[in-house]
Protein backbone atom coordinates (compact mmCIF):
# COMPACT_ATOMS: atom_id res chain seq x y z
CA UNK A 1 0.00 0.00 0.00
CA UNK A 2 0.98 3.66 -0.26
CA UNK A 3 2.35 5.28 2.87
CA UNK A 4 3.93 8.64 3.62
CA UNK A 5 6.79 7.78 5.95
CA UNK A 6 9.75 9.22 7.78
CA UNK A 7 12.34 6.84 6.28
CA UNK A 8 15.25 7.73 8.56
CA UNK A 9 16.29 10.34 11.14
CA UNK A 10 16.58 13.77 9.56
CA UNK A 11 14.42 16.19 7.55
CA UNK A 12 12.11 14.94 4.82
CA UNK A 13 9.38 12.41 4.09
CA UNK A 14 8.91 9.78 1.40
CA UNK A 15 5.80 8.35 -0.27
CA UNK A 16 6.56 4.69 -0.75
CA UNK A 17 5.09 1.20 -0.84
CA UNK A 18 4.92 -0.69 2.45
CA UNK A 19 3.22 -3.97 3.45
CA UNK A 20 -0.49 -3.66 4.16
CA UNK A 21 -1.06 -4.07 7.92
CA UNK A 22 -3.23 -6.65 9.64
CA UNK A 23 -5.13 -5.91 12.86
CA UNK A 24 -3.63 -7.36 16.01
CA UNK A 25 -5.41 -8.35 19.19
CA UNK A 26 -8.07 -5.78 20.07
CA UNK A 27 -7.49 -3.74 16.91
CA UNK A 28 -9.44 -2.79 13.81
CA UNK A 29 -8.16 -2.13 10.31
CA UNK A 30 -9.38 1.04 8.60
CA UNK A 31 -9.28 2.06 4.94
CA UNK A 32 -8.20 5.68 5.12
CA UNK A 33 -10.29 8.13 3.10
CA UNK A 34 -9.12 11.56 4.31
CA UNK A 35 -6.29 12.78 6.50
CA UNK A 36 -5.69 16.25 7.88
CA UNK A 37 -2.27 17.84 8.00
CA UNK A 38 -1.40 19.06 11.50
CA UNK A 39 1.31 21.34 12.82
CA UNK A 40 2.73 18.27 14.57
CA UNK A 41 3.29 16.69 11.16
CA UNK A 42 5.34 19.73 10.10
CA UNK A 43 7.55 19.32 13.16
CA UNK A 44 8.00 15.62 12.43
CA UNK A 45 8.79 16.24 8.76
CA UNK A 46 11.35 18.91 9.64
CA UNK A 47 12.98 16.72 12.29
CA UNK A 48 13.24 19.18 15.17
CA UNK A 49 14.05 18.25 18.77
CA UNK A 50 10.47 17.09 19.36
CA UNK A 51 10.61 14.77 16.36
CA UNK A 52 13.99 13.35 17.33
CA UNK A 53 12.68 12.53 20.81
CA UNK A 54 9.33 11.05 19.79
CA UNK A 55 9.82 9.31 16.44
CA UNK A 56 11.52 5.99 15.72
CA UNK A 57 11.96 5.82 11.91
CA UNK A 58 11.01 4.25 9.62
CA UNK A 59 7.45 5.18 10.53
CA UNK A 60 4.22 6.30 8.89
CA UNK A 61 2.91 9.69 10.03
CA UNK A 62 -0.65 11.04 10.27
CA UNK A 63 -3.15 11.19 13.12
CA UNK A 64 -6.15 13.24 11.92
CA UNK A 65 -8.27 10.97 9.73
CA UNK A 66 -11.57 9.48 8.63
CA UNK A 67 -12.10 6.12 7.02
CA UNK A 68 -14.00 2.86 6.76
CA UNK A 69 -13.57 -0.24 8.91
CA UNK A 70 -12.53 -3.15 6.69
CA UNK A 71 -11.50 -5.78 9.25
CA UNK A 72 -12.00 -6.48 12.95
CA UNK A 73 -9.10 -8.22 14.68
CA UNK A 74 -8.96 -11.02 17.25
CA UNK A 75 -10.05 -10.12 20.74
CA UNK A 76 -12.70 -7.83 19.29
CA UNK A 77 -14.36 -10.18 16.83
CA UNK A 78 -17.67 -11.82 17.47
CA UNK A 79 -19.76 -13.93 15.13
CA UNK A 80 -19.45 -13.07 11.44
CA UNK A 81 -16.50 -10.78 12.09
CA UNK A 82 -18.54 -8.33 14.12
CA UNK A 83 -16.86 -6.86 17.19
CA UNK A 84 -18.31 -5.13 20.21
CA UNK A 85 -16.37 -2.61 22.30
CA UNK A 86 -18.03 -0.89 25.25
CA UNK A 87 -21.43 -1.65 23.80
CA UNK A 88 -20.53 -0.40 20.30
CA UNK A 89 -20.78 -2.98 17.58
CA UNK A 90 -17.91 -2.62 15.14
CA UNK A 91 -18.32 -4.13 11.70
CA UNK A 92 -16.75 -3.69 8.27
CA UNK A 93 -18.34 -0.87 6.31
CA UNK A 94 -18.77 1.54 9.21
CA UNK A 95 -17.33 5.02 8.81
CA UNK A 96 -15.18 6.27 11.66
CA UNK A 97 -12.85 8.87 13.05
CA UNK A 98 -10.25 7.89 15.62
CA UNK A 99 -8.98 9.30 18.92
CA UNK A 100 -5.25 9.52 18.29
CA UNK A 101 -4.10 9.20 21.91
CA UNK A 102 -3.64 5.64 23.13
CA UNK A 103 -3.64 5.54 26.91
CA UNK A 104 -2.19 2.97 29.28
CA UNK A 105 -5.31 2.27 31.35
CA UNK A 106 -3.13 1.63 34.42
CA UNK A 107 -1.90 4.99 35.76
CA UNK A 108 -3.85 6.88 38.40
CA UNK A 109 -5.38 9.31 35.91
CA UNK A 110 -6.58 6.53 33.59
CA UNK A 111 -8.07 4.54 36.44
CA UNK A 112 -9.80 7.69 37.71
CA UNK A 113 -11.40 8.34 34.32
CA UNK A 114 -9.01 11.12 33.30
CA UNK A 115 -7.58 9.33 30.29
CA UNK A 116 -6.64 12.58 28.54
CA UNK A 117 -4.13 13.07 31.37
CA UNK A 118 -2.56 9.61 31.01
CA UNK A 119 1.06 9.58 32.13
CA UNK A 120 2.07 7.08 29.44
CA UNK A 121 0.20 8.20 26.32
CA UNK A 122 1.24 6.90 22.90
CA UNK A 123 0.08 8.76 19.81
CA UNK A 124 -0.95 7.37 16.45
CA UNK A 125 1.33 8.79 13.75
CA UNK A 126 3.91 9.85 16.35
CA UNK A 127 4.80 6.85 18.49
CA UNK A 128 3.33 4.22 16.15
CA UNK A 129 2.41 3.99 12.48
CA UNK A 130 -0.28 6.45 11.50
CA UNK A 131 -2.85 7.22 8.86
CA UNK A 132 -0.87 8.83 6.03
CA UNK A 133 -1.48 5.55 4.24
CA UNK A 134 -4.13 3.55 2.45
CA UNK A 135 -4.76 1.49 5.60
CA UNK A 136 -4.08 1.85 9.31
CA UNK A 137 -4.70 -0.37 12.34
CA UNK A 138 -5.79 1.15 15.66
CA UNK A 139 -7.11 -0.07 19.02
CA UNK A 140 -10.82 -0.76 18.75
CA UNK A 141 -11.46 1.35 21.84
CA UNK A 142 -10.15 4.45 20.06
CA UNK A 143 -12.70 4.24 17.25
CA UNK A 144 -15.49 6.81 17.04
CA UNK A 145 -18.43 5.79 14.83
CA UNK A 146 -19.61 8.64 12.64
CA UNK A 147 -23.18 9.40 11.64
CA UNK A 148 -24.25 9.93 8.04
CA UNK A 149 -24.24 13.74 8.39
CA UNK A 150 -20.47 13.66 9.00
CA UNK A 151 -18.88 13.57 5.54
CA UNK A 152 -15.25 12.49 5.00
CA UNK A 153 -13.90 16.05 5.18
CA UNK A 154 -15.66 16.76 8.48
CA UNK A 155 -14.63 13.36 9.78
CA UNK A 156 -10.98 14.18 9.12
CA UNK A 157 -11.42 17.40 11.13
CA UNK A 158 -12.80 15.68 14.22
CA UNK A 159 -9.42 15.62 15.98
CA UNK A 160 -8.72 19.39 15.71
CA UNK A 161 -12.41 20.18 16.17
CA UNK A 162 -12.23 18.16 19.37
CA UNK A 163 -9.31 20.34 20.49
CA UNK A 164 -11.45 23.41 19.83
CA UNK A 165 -14.43 21.96 21.70
CA UNK A 166 -12.22 21.01 24.65
CA UNK A 167 -10.74 24.52 24.76
CA UNK A 168 -13.89 26.56 24.16
CA UNK A 169 -16.05 24.65 26.63
CA UNK A 170 -13.67 24.96 29.58
CA UNK A 171 -15.91 27.78 30.82
CA UNK A 172 -19.54 28.83 30.21
CA UNK A 173 -19.77 31.03 27.12
CA UNK A 174 -23.40 32.12 26.97
CA UNK A 175 -23.81 35.92 27.18
CA UNK A 176 -20.06 36.41 27.74
CA UNK A 177 -17.58 38.55 25.82
CA UNK A 178 -15.00 36.17 24.36
CA UNK A 179 -11.54 36.91 22.96
CA UNK A 180 -9.88 34.31 20.72
CA UNK A 181 -6.19 34.89 19.95
CA UNK A 182 -4.90 33.07 16.87
CA UNK A 183 -6.98 32.59 13.70
CA UNK A 184 -5.58 29.25 12.65
CA UNK A 185 -8.05 26.40 11.99
CA UNK A 186 -8.57 25.64 15.69
CA UNK A 187 -8.95 29.32 16.55
CA UNK A 188 -11.59 29.70 13.84
CA UNK A 189 -13.35 26.62 15.19
CA UNK A 190 -13.27 28.08 18.71
CA UNK A 191 -14.85 31.29 17.45
CA UNK A 192 -17.58 29.28 15.71
CA UNK A 193 -18.26 27.28 18.88
CA UNK A 194 -18.45 30.43 21.01
CA UNK A 195 -20.99 31.97 18.62
CA UNK A 196 -22.91 28.68 18.53
CA UNK A 197 -22.99 28.62 22.35
CA UNK A 198 -24.50 32.11 22.54
CA UNK A 199 -21.59 34.35 23.45
CA UNK A 200 -22.44 38.08 23.55
CA UNK A 201 -19.43 39.20 21.52
CA UNK A 202 -16.69 37.08 19.95
CA UNK A 203 -13.51 38.81 18.82
CA UNK A 204 -10.67 36.93 17.12
CA UNK A 205 -7.20 38.42 16.62
CA UNK A 206 -4.23 37.57 14.43
CA UNK A 207 -1.49 39.27 12.41
CA UNK A 208 -2.50 37.52 9.17
CA UNK A 209 -5.30 39.02 7.10
CA UNK A 210 -5.57 35.73 5.21
CA UNK A 211 -6.28 33.75 8.36
CA UNK A 212 -8.63 36.41 9.69
CA UNK A 213 -10.57 36.16 6.43
CA UNK A 214 -11.23 32.49 7.26
CA UNK A 215 -12.79 33.53 10.56
CA UNK A 216 -15.35 35.88 9.02
CA UNK A 217 -17.66 32.95 8.24
CA UNK A 218 -18.18 32.46 11.99
CA UNK A 219 -19.66 35.93 12.49
CA UNK A 220 -16.89 36.88 14.90
CA UNK A 221 -15.31 40.33 14.80
CA UNK A 222 -11.85 39.98 13.25
CA UNK A 223 -8.97 42.22 14.33
CA UNK A 224 -5.48 42.46 12.89
CA UNK A 225 -3.72 43.83 15.97
CA UNK A 226 -0.85 45.14 13.86
CA UNK A 227 -3.28 47.47 12.10
CA UNK A 228 -6.14 48.03 14.56
CA UNK A 229 -6.32 49.08 18.20
CA UNK A 230 -8.10 46.27 20.04
CA UNK A 231 -9.35 48.64 22.74
CA UNK A 232 -11.03 50.80 20.11
CA UNK A 233 -12.79 47.71 18.75
CA UNK A 234 -13.86 46.83 22.29
CA UNK A 235 -15.29 50.33 22.77
CA UNK A 236 -17.25 50.06 19.53
CA UNK A 237 -18.74 46.76 20.76
CA UNK A 238 -19.62 48.13 24.18
CA UNK A 239 -17.06 45.98 26.00
CA UNK A 240 -16.29 48.49 28.74
CA UNK A 241 -14.79 46.35 31.50
CA UNK A 242 -12.87 43.75 29.50
CA UNK A 243 -13.37 40.27 28.10
CA UNK A 244 -14.90 37.63 30.34
CA UNK A 245 -13.37 34.63 28.56
CA UNK A 246 -10.03 34.27 26.74
CA UNK A 247 -9.16 31.40 24.39
CA UNK A 248 -5.46 31.46 23.49
CA UNK A 249 -4.61 29.47 20.34
CA UNK A 250 -1.62 31.32 18.90
CA UNK A 251 1.24 30.36 21.19
CA UNK A 252 2.51 33.92 20.71
CA UNK A 253 3.79 35.69 23.85
CA UNK A 254 2.54 39.07 22.61
CA UNK A 255 -0.98 37.68 22.14
CA UNK A 256 -1.04 36.26 25.67
CA UNK A 257 0.18 39.51 27.18
CA UNK A 258 -2.42 41.49 25.28
CA UNK A 259 -5.13 39.06 26.39
CA UNK A 260 -4.16 39.61 30.02
CA UNK A 261 -4.31 43.38 29.47
CA UNK A 262 -7.84 43.39 28.02
CA UNK A 263 -9.52 40.77 30.20
CA UNK A 264 -11.90 41.79 32.97
CA UNK A 265 -11.09 41.17 36.62
CA UNK A 266 -11.96 37.57 37.38
CA UNK A 267 -11.75 36.55 33.72
CA UNK A 268 -11.07 32.93 32.78
CA UNK A 269 -8.51 31.97 30.16
CA UNK A 270 -8.01 28.61 28.42
CA UNK A 271 -4.67 28.09 26.68
CA UNK A 272 -4.13 25.51 23.91
CA UNK A 273 -1.52 27.30 21.76
CA UNK A 274 1.99 25.94 22.31
CA UNK A 275 4.78 28.55 22.34
CA UNK A 276 8.14 27.83 20.74
CA UNK A 277 9.93 28.86 23.95
CA UNK A 278 9.14 29.98 27.49
CA UNK A 279 8.25 33.64 28.09
CA UNK A 280 7.46 36.10 30.86
CA UNK A 281 4.05 37.46 31.78
CA UNK A 282 3.02 39.96 34.44
CA UNK A 283 2.16 37.66 37.34
CA UNK A 284 1.18 40.65 39.51
CA UNK A 285 -1.53 41.32 36.95
CA UNK A 286 -2.71 37.70 37.05
CA UNK A 287 -2.86 37.72 40.86
CA UNK A 288 -4.37 41.14 41.49
CA UNK A 289 -6.92 40.74 38.69
CA UNK A 290 -7.78 37.27 40.02
CA UNK A 291 -7.46 35.66 36.59
CA UNK A 292 -7.93 31.93 36.07
CA UNK A 293 -5.52 30.44 33.52
CA UNK A 294 -6.07 26.82 32.52
CA UNK A 295 -3.89 24.75 30.23
CA UNK A 296 -5.71 22.54 27.73
CA UNK A 297 -4.38 19.58 25.78
CA UNK A 298 -6.04 17.19 23.35
CA UNK A 299 -9.57 16.03 24.08
CA UNK A 300 -11.31 14.52 27.08
CA UNK A 301 -11.87 10.88 26.19
CA UNK A 302 -14.57 10.63 25.22
CA UNK A 303 -16.74 13.37 26.65
CA UNK A 304 -15.38 15.94 24.18
CA UNK A 305 -16.26 13.61 21.29
CA UNK A 306 -19.89 13.38 22.45
CA UNK A 307 -20.15 17.16 22.69
CA UNK A 308 -18.51 17.61 19.28
CA UNK A 309 -20.80 15.00 17.73
CA UNK A 310 -23.94 16.58 19.18
CA UNK A 311 -23.05 20.13 18.19
CA UNK A 312 -22.27 19.20 14.59
CA UNK A 313 -25.36 17.00 14.38
CA UNK A 314 -27.60 19.79 15.65
CA UNK A 315 -26.43 22.59 13.34
CA UNK A 316 -25.90 22.48 9.55
CA UNK A 317 -24.56 26.04 9.85
CA UNK A 318 -21.88 24.97 12.31
CA UNK A 319 -20.94 22.06 10.04
CA UNK A 320 -20.47 24.50 7.16
CA UNK A 321 -18.38 26.84 9.31
CA UNK A 322 -16.10 24.05 10.49
CA UNK A 323 -15.73 22.60 6.99
CA UNK A 324 -14.82 26.05 5.68
CA UNK A 325 -11.39 25.95 7.39
CA UNK A 326 -10.28 23.51 4.66
CA UNK A 327 -8.45 25.55 2.05
CA UNK A 328 -6.28 22.95 0.29
CA UNK A 329 -6.92 19.39 -0.89
CA UNK A 330 -4.13 17.25 -2.32
CA UNK A 331 -3.58 13.67 -3.41
CA UNK A 332 -0.99 11.46 -1.69
CA UNK A 333 1.27 11.81 -4.73
CA UNK A 334 1.15 15.61 -4.29
CA UNK A 335 1.76 15.51 -0.54
CA UNK A 336 4.70 17.93 -0.79
CA UNK A 337 2.38 20.65 -2.14
CA UNK A 338 0.20 20.26 0.92
CA UNK A 339 3.16 20.53 3.29
CA UNK A 340 4.43 23.60 1.43
CA UNK A 341 1.00 25.23 1.75
CA UNK A 342 0.88 24.48 5.47
CA UNK A 343 4.34 25.96 6.01
CA UNK A 344 3.45 29.09 4.07
CA UNK A 345 0.92 30.23 6.64
CA UNK A 346 -1.47 31.23 3.86
CA UNK A 347 -3.79 28.30 4.35
CA UNK A 348 -6.32 26.85 6.72
CA UNK A 349 -6.50 23.10 6.97
CA UNK A 350 -4.83 20.90 4.34
CA UNK A 351 -6.58 17.61 3.54
CA UNK A 352 -5.01 14.60 1.79
CA UNK A 353 -7.56 12.52 -0.16
CA UNK A 354 -6.51 8.86 -0.06
CA UNK A 355 -9.39 7.78 -2.31
CA UNK A 356 -7.76 9.64 -5.22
Amino acid sequence: MRALIKPAPGPGLELTEVPEPSPGFGEVKIRVMRTGLCGTDLHLAGWDDFAAEMLNPPQTLGHEFYGEIVEVGPGVSGMDGVGEVNGLRLTPGQHVSVEGHITCGRCRNCRAGRRHMCLHTNSIGVNRDGAFADYVVVPAGNVWLQADHIDPDLGALFDPFGNAVHTALQFPLTAEDVLVTGAGPIGVMCAAIAKHAGARNVVITDLSDFRLSLAKVTGAVTVNTREQDLREVMADLGITEGFDIGLELSGAPSATRQMLDVCNYGARIAMLGLPSASYDINWNQVITHMLTIKGVYGREMFDTWYKADFMLGSSPQLRDQIRSVITHRVTPENWAEGFDAARSGKCGKVIIDWTA
